[in-house]
């Protein structure tokens, strides 16, 4: 069901130069740790491909093309300015996505790789018919907020994912989509979902054991120092609690239109140099007579009078 691109080529979209650039809500806790399990998976050659279900302007997309690795595929599934097939999808998307084209998405990403991802426009339900079971590493759900929806894509990702694949849950405590929270924690108490860790806005689990992740990543944190964590207990499991404010964003994927004279560092604009010229040299100290000219200028009349009048005295 991949549809054909629009007949407005992307590259004649704005262009951005840095991630920070495209539209989107991709916070630098979850950036971290976007970054962090994956090249955690990578580290023990755990094989596998990306997928993204619900992709807005690209920006957790293209974060997600930087990190994979030769011989995978990443899968992006939208709906894009697809028409919805029931109604109350159909209002949300023209609520929370009026703005939202295939073409901004693929301008967006080829402004940072060269080839685009397998894209899959459509409803997330029909993911299953391209993605082959058992095949993901890493999948990141952010399509509809409706409980329904969010129910189906996390049974639908349960099975994609490999035995130790982890799978991200957007906005699972947004007060504005319940129904993605009980989605969630439904699928905690009933679907043998486990949970690694949560931020404020992202919940991390797998269908895996969640304790040699957490146990590393509890480790990663506190090496780093800028991160605050601390780990709470849910039905008599543990779960991560982390925040990153203020925190080193990771490496960002570099624009290819990011301008030679003005180079970007990948997690945002580059730190003045140090400046190579030499000190001015220090002022010539002012004189005695100087001294005495400005003391005239700002005493008050009576002492001026007062040293005029000695002045004169000393002179005769």
């Amino acid at each position: 069901m991949t549809a054909p691109i629009a007949d407005q080529s992307a590259e004649q979209l704005p262009r951005p130069t840095r991630l920070s650039d495209v539209k989107g809500w991709f916070f630098t806790a979850d950036q971290l740790l976007f970054d962090w399990f994956l090249a955690h998976q990578q580290d023990r050659s755990e094989p596998g491909d990306l997928l993204e279900l619900g992709a807005y302007m690209g920006k957790s997309a293209i974060f997600l093309g930087a990190r994979l690795r030769p011989d995978e595929r990443f899968t992006v599934c939208d709906l894009f300015d697809s028409p919805a097939e029931d109604a109350s999808n159909s209002k949300e998307m023209k609520k929370s996505y009026a703005t939202l084209t295939r073409r901004a998405f693929e301008a967006n990403y080829l402004a940072f790789h060269e080839e685009l991802p397998t894209i899959i426009q459509g409803l997330s339900s029909v993911v299953g018919d391209h993605v082959d079971e058992g095949s993901v590493r890493f999948a990141h759900i952010d399509a509809s907020h409706l409980y329904e929806h969010v129910h189906g894509d996390i049974l639908t990702v349960r099975k994609l994912l490999t035995a130790h694949g982890v799978v991200v849950m957007d906005d699972y405590r947004a007060e504005h989509c319940p129904g993605v929270a009980a989605a969630t924690w439904q699928a905690v108490a009933n679907e043998g979902l486990r949970p690694i860790c949560i931020t404020g806005t992202k919940f991390y689990g797998t269908w895996g054991d969640p304790e040699p992740l957490q146990k590393a990543l509890v480790e990663w944190i506190t090496s780093r120092g800028d991160i605050w964590h601390e780990v709470q207990y849910v039905n008599d499991a543990p779960l991560v609690r982390l925040s990153a404010k203020g925190a080193e964003e990771p490496a960002h994927p570099v624009s290819r239109h990011t301008s030679a004279r003005t180079p970007q560092r990948p997690g945002g604009p580059r730190a003045p140099k140090a400046s190579t010229a030499r000190p001015a040299a220090r002022p010539p100290a002012p004189s005695r007579a100087a001294l005495r000219r400005v003391a005239l200028d700002v005493l008050p009349p009576v002492v001026t009078r007062a040293l005029v009048k000695a002045r004169r005295a000393r002179t005769h």
